[in-house]
């Protein structure tokens, strides 16, 4: 993802890369001289780079998935003293999609079986896919549902009311991500596929540019592509 927003970046005029870190680069140098941080790293550097961003009242956009309650905890509070873009995806597409599996579950209701199954390349760390729990997390919310998480199409015990969430891993799949409302007599499937990591990217400096000048905060995509309530 760092070599994809690089790339991305030298076609935005707006958008200047002033330097870049790596595991165990310091960060503080490189900070100091920003106006916004991008932080697609490991959750286990979140401290470092929270840290840094509040010291330096530097805006922070995180694209960073897998962190733990406490690690989320470290990031709410750097968002107390800066403004904090989380995303645990940062397609436009994807972020559509949020949006309408958000109102395909308030339209179908609880009549609807629900599915998640997503596929990534056979070297991705976590799983389920960030993305695919936040998918969950928005049918959770409407239904107050727990999710069963299946591991590479196995499933696990299917219990009434539960949403299920099925990793795929192989090949070099950028990520693929399908909602499935499986009714009686009839399904709907939500389906976004991903192509390319500049897709990610474009999104990232989107997020970077809107960022910039916002008051403290934890915020979302929805937020920058204007489809929260929160302007």
């Amino acid at each position: 993802m760092g070599r994809a927003i690089v790339e991305v970046a030298k076609g935005e005029a707006a958008v200047e890369i002033v330097a870049l870190c790596d595991m165990g680069d310091p960060i503080e140098p490189a900070i100091s001289n920003s106006d916004v941080v991008i932080d697609f790293s490991h959750p286990g550097a979140i401290g470092d780079v929270c840290a840094a961003a509040s010291r330096h009242r530097r805006p922070l956009v995180i694209g960073t998935t897998g962190h733990s309650p406490e690690q989320r905890a470290e990031i709410e509070r750097c968002a107390a003293s800066v403004a904090v873009v989380l995303s645990s995806n940062f397609s436009i597409g994807v972020n559509a999609l949020f949006w309408l599996t958000r109102k395909a579950g308030e339209m179908l209701g609880p009549d609807f079986d629900l599915e998640i199954v997503e596929m990534h390349h056979r070297l991705k760390k976590d799983s389920p896919s960030g993305t695919a729990l936040t998918l969950s997390e928005i049918l959770q919310t409407q239904r107050e549902l727990a999710p069963v998480h299946g591991r590479h199409g196995q499933v696990g015990e299917r219990k009434a009311n539960e949403i299920g969430i099925h990793s795929v891993r192989g090949g070099d799949v950028v990520g693929d991500h399908t909602v499935i409302f499986a009714g009686a007599g009839e399904r709907v499937e939500l389906t976004h596929r991903a192509t390319s990591r500049q897709t990610f990217a474009a999104g990232a400096l989107r997020a970077a540019r809107w960022i910039v000048g916002r008051s403290p905060g934890l915020y979302s995509m929805e937020d920058v592509l204007g489809l929260s309530a929160r302007k």
